[in-house]
Formats: C-alpha cells, sequence, structure tokens
C-alpha cells in the first residue's frame, strides 16, 4: 500500500508519533512518503530525549521512506533544507495525496 503523512503540527509528540507510524508502515511493507507542512517543518528543532524526533526521521529515511517539505513554510522560518527536511513544493504534496491509497495527517 502506498501511504502518505502530512505533517503540520510542531506539537513534539505529535510528530514523534507521526514518524513512529511512518516507521511501523514500513516494517510492514508499505511504501510511505511524508509531507512536512506548515509548523511541521520545525520537527528537528523540537526534538527531545524523550520524543526523539529526530531518531525517528534517521530511521525512516534508512529504511527507505521519503521526506519531503514545504520550501515556503521552511523559509518563513528563516530555516534551510536539509537532508531531514528537504524544500519541495505544493506540487510535490499534491503529487503524495494523489499516488497514495491512504493519506494519513498528523
Amino acid at each position: 500500500m502506498k501511504i502518505g503523512v502530512i505533517i503540520s503540527s510542531n506539537d513534539v509528540e505529535t510528530c514523534w508519533n507521526a514518524l513512529r507510524y511512518v516507521n511501523f508502515a514500513i516494517g510492514q511493507k508499505d511504501e510511505v512518503k511524508v509531507f512536512l507542512t506548515g509548523k511541521g517543518v520545525e520537527y528537528q528543532n523540537i526534538s527531545t530525549e524523550k520524543f526523539n524526533t529526530v531518531e525517528q526521521a534517521d530511521k525512516l529515511l534508512k529504511s527507505g521512506g521519503k521526506i519531503l517539505a514545504c520550501g515556503t513554510c521552511i523559509q518563513s522560518r528563516n530555516q534551510k533544507g536539509t537532508e531531514m527536511c528537504p524544500i519541495n513544493t505544493m506540487k510535490d504534496m499534491y503529487e503524495i495525496v494523489k499516488e497514495s491509497d491512504k493519506v494519513v495527517t498528523f
């Protein structure tokens, strides 16, 4: 199954759970793509020891998952694109939604 996950929250526990869900889905042999929008692009900056979003994202990338992020949202926060938060466009989010069998939002 192809699953699209859209994260628009900067609540650390919500982001952590979203990424844990993605890693679980990858473990079930699903193809998963994550799109970060709005406050979701802040997930690296809010990572904590208890809710380690960076660790979960690293696991996702190493397992073949894909992370994309809204470039406008990144730039509006004076952030730069990174491997874990690469600059993409709304067209990319549209494509994720269009090609996915299921879409989950956090």
